[in-house]
């Protein structure tokens, strides 16, 4: 099962809208959005135009009303820190890299997802992954996300403009 990794949005429509075509064109089976969503606006067009499960955590910078979420079927929403079994893996899934340590907390996974810092960056580390799929907005670096097999592990980074 592949997923797809997003973070640091930032109202970019068409980066997004770009990046969920990809995803239908490539069996991209779930999505975890690791904040920085930003508005309303682009909250629904992620729930409107991805048909699978998306794991949401809340960014520092988004300003969409929490109540609009429940409005989206298709979203798993978790606040500030999430965890969930995806494939054959416990995954965590936060905003802000200090927010890592929280997840952990709560119990082993084997890989926690971030976003934050803009940085696409792939660490391994006491046996867990975290993994930062950059900024799908290109704020400060180009749009990028990831792709996570969650059978195999395997987790690839995308630039957007390559694709």
């Amino acid at each position: 099962m592949r997923i797809a990794i997003i973070a640091d949005i930032h109202d970019n429509l068409v980066n997004l809208e770009k990046c969920l075509k990809w995803g239908k064109e490539n069996e991209i089976a779930e999505l975890i959005c690791c904040g920085d969503v930003t508005n309303g606006e682009t909250l629904g067009f992620l729930a409107a135009n991805f048909a699978g499960r998306i794991y949401l955590v809340r960014g520092n910078m988004d300003i969409y009303d929490e109540a609009e979420v429940k409005d989206h079927q298709n979203i798993i929403y978790y606040g500030r820190i999430g965890r969930a079994r995806i494939g054959r893996f416990e995954a965590g899934f936060c905003h802000e890299p200090f927010l890592i340590g929280e997840v952990l907390k709560k119990g082993r996974c084997g890989i926690v997802f971030y976003g934050h810092t803009h940085k696409p960056w792939i660490k391994e580390e006491d046996g867990v992954i975290t993994a930062n799929p950059g900024t799908l907005g290109a704020v400060f670096q180009k749009a990028t996300f990831a792709v996570w097999d969650a059978e195999t592990a395997k987790i690839e980074l995308k630039i957007l403009e390559a694709l």
